[in-house]
């Protein structure tokens, strides 16, 4: 039923699109030839005949099993009295993936093949008139045409004799066709993957490429990727298991573009794939890496970290360091942004190693670490607005001081500050050091950090870059203090993120030891003002973040919200598959509190009026996951379309098996057009 569906669609909407067709829709996208191996088949024998389909240019035609859509040949024979018709044999298919879609087509010309069984007592000269309807399914990329032809050809019983040309014509046409295997293969199913064991010859070096045609219909997933593995004289394929488990499964190995072996396996017990050599993509590698550098970069301007990295820049220029300082300094920020990228890095490469779904800035599902946070970057707000100053040179954290160790310290919390941030390339390059190994991943995070600490390095080594900034002045004071409303606005953005956590509980204990910490460094500023010591006010400062965090540790985390302001529905895999099953268009978004990105693409643009609107006429059904609290049923989905965390924005048109992953940044526009602008 579901293959009539697709082909009454089909043929409809050729029908509907054939004025503007550039190509020929009708009787003529493909012909087809009946020959006979023999025209004189002798009585009591078999004769091959062959029908030879010839689609025109950008058309194609269906194997046996066409895979997720599409329809096989269908033979409507009319023969003489006796005389039976065995089954259509196939050639070896080729693949065609559209839009998620998996189909087993021929491109090109292609030979099918039927035998004839003649009665036996026929006398010489006895006609065999045979006549056979072909029904069948031709396609392009856009659109299907169900065709049919009328062949006919007469024969009569005679000595079997083969013309050498027609031999030769044959045997070139039977070179595409499987060769059987002569053993028989064992299946399982186990865990929802079904895996084949294939008695294949190790001294045959034909499978690193192989692919497994299933004819059972619905035993494997046809748009699913498949792996396999030696072992010994036997290969082990893998592929996601289908709606059914069959008690039979056929179907094609092929080992090459037109080669392959025709197979039957049965149940039994097959083996775990053995683990195979992973080989490295060092294309996607260097790409990601690529991205790494670019999105590091672009965190610069981020309002967490642009203040900070400004504030060093003009200690530069204020302090008149000598080349060699300069230079000291460049590498020590870098450094400190390095080894902090590379630690959180690691960390979440060894979580995810034991298990845990986790991706990059998992530690913001926290509400310790969100607090954390929140009051270092009041801290620094605070120490910007010229309510304190860090001016002892023991203490190694100072923004404004010089200095090695106070560059790399500054560097370590511009890089952990930055966290929260995903920018373009990023996402894509962190979703790539999910599966590669270990080392190539981290030299991505090398790569982020790199990126991040780059401005600040080229301000170390290049004299004319710092030649450039603006020459120390009094100006300098209020540039400092205009520099502390974005830090007061990320601690805001982080206090929202903490209520989201822990609600508005949580959110106001947050506040609360926010306030006592910037009490206590108020106090810290008036005794600095009389040159009285400041060590007792540090060790209060330690002790309010560090009894902060354990309140906050200790609250208890609200019930999600049923729905969003947008009319968005929560996102569940359950509630997907239902959509999708009802060929509904589904936009799936996964966001974060503390996700910079994630925030300015919904204000921006998924909760615009405009979005909302082309979304309710185009009966689009919006799901968000909210990846906050790092839901690991979220996470494992996130990694699935190859992103290491938050934004992901996914597009299931209508009738879609596979979704359309858009960018990271998103505009209206290219919202209200995934509906044709409706």
């Amino acid at each position: 039923m579901r293959r009539f569906g697709f082909v009454f669609l089909t043929f409809l909407l050729a029908l509907v699109a054939l004025p503007a067709a550039a190509q020929p829709v009708g009787q003529n996208n493909l012909t087809v030839d009946l020959v006979a191996e023999s025209d004189a088949p002798a009585a009591g024998s078999e004769v091959t005949l062959a029908f030879v389909a010839k689609p025109n240019p950008g058309w194609h035609g269906y194997w046996k099993n066409p895979g997720d859509a599409g329809l096989d040949t269908r033979l409507d024979w009319t023969l003489p009295q006796g005389v039976t018709a065995g089954e259509l044999r196939y050639p070896v298919p080729t693949r065609l993936m559209i839009a998620g879609i998996m189909n087993y087509i021929y491109k090109g010309n292609y030979t099918q093949f039927a035998t004839l069984k003649i009665p036996a007592g026929l006398a010489p000269g006895t006609a065999l008139p045979i006549a056979v309807r072909a029904d069948y399914l031709i396609c392009t990329d856009e659109i299907c045409v169900p065709e049919t032809e009328n062949l006919t050809i007469n024969l009569k019983v005679g000595d079997g004799s083969i013309t050498p040309e027609r031999r030769a014509q044959f045997d070139q046409w039977r070179r595409l066709l499987p060769k059987p295997l002569g053993s028989e293969a064992k299946f399982q199913v186990t865990d929802g993957t079904l895996r084949i064991a294939i008695p294949f010859p190790a001294s045959v070096d034909l499978w690193k490429d192989a692919y497994f045609f299933a004819q059972t219909a619905d035993a494997v997933t046809y748009s699913a990727p498949q792996s396999v593995t030696r072992d010994g004289d036997t290969l082990i394929l893998s592929v996601k298991a289908g709606s059914k488990v069959p008690e039979r499964l056929d179907g094609i190995l092929a080992t090459g573009e037109r080669d392959g072996f025709a197979l039957t396996a049965v149940p039994g017990t097959v083996a775990a794939a053995p683990a195979a050599p992973v080989g490295i993509d060092w294309s996607a590698a260097l790409l990601a890496l690529g991205g790494a550098l670019l999105g590091g970069l672009i965190l610069n301007i981020m309002p967490c970290v642009f203040p900070i990295l400004s504030l060093k820049a003009l200690s530069l220029a204020k302090s008149g360091t000598s080349e060699r300082a300069a230079r000291a300094e460049g590498l020590a920020y870098t450094a400190g942004v390095v080894l902090v990228v590379l630690a959180l890095g690691g960390l979440m490469l060894g979580l995810r190693a034991a298990g845990a779904s986790v991706g990059w800035a998992f530690q913001l599902t926290d509400p310790r670490v969100i607090l954390l946070l929140l009051l270092l970057v009041l801290g620094i707000a605070l120490n910007l607005a010229g309510l304190f100053e860090l001016m002892t040179p023991k203490f190694a954290g100072r923004l404004a001081g010089g200095g090695s160790g106070g560059a790399f310290m500054t560097g370590a919390l511009a890089a952990f500050i930055a966290t929260p941030c995903t920018g373009p390339f990023m996402g894509a390059a962190l979703g790539a050091a999910l599966v590669l190994p270990w080392y190539i991943a981290l030299i991505i995070f090398l790569g982020l950090g790199l990126g991040l600490a780059l401005p600040f390095l080229l301000l170390g080594f290049i004299p004319a870059l710092r030649r450039m900034l603006p020459k120390p002045g009094a100006w300098m004071d209020t540039f400092r203090k205009i520099l502390s409303v974005p830090m007061f606005l990320t601690a805001i953005a982080l206090a929202w993120v903490l209520g989201g956590l822990t609600g508005v509980n949580g959110m106001a204990t947050g506040l609360i030891v926010a306030l006592a910490l910037g009490v206590v460094l108020w106090a810290l500023g008036r005794r600095q003002i009389r040159g009285a010591g400041n060590g007792i006010a540090w060790a209060l400062s330690l002790a309010i973040v560090i009894g902060g965090m354990w309140l906050v540790g200790g609250i208890e985390k609200p019930a999600a919200a049923a729905a969003t302001a947008s009319g968005a529905q929560p996102f569940s895999e359950a509630k997907l598959a239902d959509l999708r099953a009802q060929n509904k268009p589904v936009f799936a978004y996964f966001t974060a509190d503390w996700c910079v990105t994630c925030k300015v693409n919904e204000k921006a643009a998924i909760e615009t009026d405009a979005v909302r609107d082309a979304f309710a006429k185009g009966g689009v059904t919006v799901l968000v996951g909210d990846w906050t609290d790092g839901d690991p049923a979220l996470g494992r989905f996130i990694e699935r379309h190859n992103r290491a965390g938050v934004p992901l924005y996914l597009w299931y048109p209508a009738g879609a098996s596979e979704p359309q992953v858009l960018p990271q940044l998103l505009t209206q526009g290219m919202l209200t057009g995934l509906t044709g602008g409706k």
